[in-house]
């Protein structure tokens, strides 16, 4: 005997088309634009070890385990951090000459973690940066 027994054919249906929109949206982040928080970071990293991070403007990956990281050189001794998971499936996003691209659905994001153009989604999850200029270290947090 099914659970629904007592439910109509036509009840039986509705559920079902709502049960498989409310999966959809939920699979398509339901609209929410908000980024979605890596977890928890806690990483120190030394910009002088990525090649990519010698001038203002360069982008490196600094971490693969756990939620990988992006750090963006900003000036001659600032940096900022992202994120490198998609905010809209959770894509690792790949590193470009100009910022970040989504291989899974081509979203893209400039160096600042802003959408730019493609799958519409909401921008980068920004970490923290401080910076310990004395010990040539960067530390990143969530």
């Amino acid at each position: 005997m099914s659970a629904c027994s007592s439910c109509s054919r036509r009840e039986f249906v509705t559920a079902g088309a709502l049960a498989t929109v409310g999966a959809l949206l939920a699979a398509c982040g339901g609209g929410d634009s908000s980024p979605t928080s890596p977890g928890t970071v806690n990483l120190t990293v030394t910009p002088a070890n990525f090649p990519a991070l010698a001038a203002v403007g360069g982008i490196a990956q600094v971490s693969t385990s756990g939620s990988p990281v992006a750090v963006v050189r900003t000036g001659a001794t600032t940096y900022r951090a992202f994120s490198m998971v998609c905010t809209h499936q959770g894509t690792t996003i790949n590193i470009t000459s100009t910022g970040f691209r989504c291989p899974n659905h081509g979203a893209t994001f400039n160096a600042n973690g802003a959408w730019t153009g493609g799958e519409r989604t909401s921008g980068l999850f920004e970490l923290t940066v401080t910076s310990n200029t004395s010990a040539g270290t960067i530390t990143i947090t969530s």
